[in-house]
């Protein structure tokens, strides 16, 4: 069955046309960023009863008690992700559905997707096939390991919030890459950061109030 990719009411060119306007206004400036969400379907990333609220700037269910981010969110991140130099490869930590990782194959080269719950990286990486977006490898596994084996990465993008930063991934980050990610902090709260790898060190920079899903050790079947 073919997928419907532009929608009808309120998944329609208009109803996204009306999520760009509000995320230009809320402050996303990079206009590649805008136009990429723009193009992604995220009705299709969504649970079949929410599609009418997926071009709504608010997050959604995709079921395991997992969430696709607001679209205000993905385009934050990626919008930090980009900025301070080419961005060819990246590394996503959290699959879910797929979106975040859709976004990112219409900006970079080549998206690798981790995603530690086994059901969601198969409905993801079928979405994605179906989709023809060709350029994104979704593998199940855990994410604080990351993919070494497709490593450096010039970006690393977590959509789950970790106490810290696990080790491996900033091993795997290239000279001069960036890593976004929300971090929970000792009183529960989490804030976005962007680690940049400079030459003598990693340079932390705080950037939005967010939250996330937590992010947990280990890969579930």
């Amino acid at each position: 069955m073919a997928l419907d990719i532009s929608g009808a009411g309120m998944t329609s060119q208009r109803a996204r046309d009306r999520m760009i306007t509000q995320l230009s206004e809320l402050g996303i400036r990079n206009m590649a960023v805008l136009e990429a969400v723009r193009q992604v379907p995220r009705h299709l990333f969504v649970e079949e009863a929410l599609v009418h609220r997926a071009y709504e700037n608010i997050a959604l269910p995709i079921g395991y008690r997992q969430t696709v981010s607001q679209p205000f969110i993905v385009a934050r991140m990626t919008e930090a992700l980009l900025e301070g130099g080419p961005v060819r490869t990246v590394l996503e930590i959290g699959t879910g559905s797929g979106y975040q990782a859709a976004v990112l194959a219409k900006l970079v080269d080549r998206v690798y997707s981790v995603e530690r719950i086994q059901a969601l990286s198969r409905g993801a990486r079928e979405l994605l096939s179906r989709l023809k977006i060709n350029n994104v490898s979704v593998r199940h596994g855990d994410g604080a390991e990351g993919w070494a084996a497709k490593g450096p990465f010039d970006g690393i993008l977590l959509t789950a919030a970790p106490r810290e930063i696990p080790h491996a991934l900033l091993t795997q980050l290239a000279p001069g890459g960036r890593l976004v990610a929300p971090l929970e902090g000792v009183d529960g709260r989490q804030q976005l950061v962007r680690y940049r790898h400079t030459e003598e060190a990693f340079v932390r920079e705080l950037l939005d109030a967010v939250c996330f899903v937590p992010m947990l050790s280990g890969a579930e079947q």
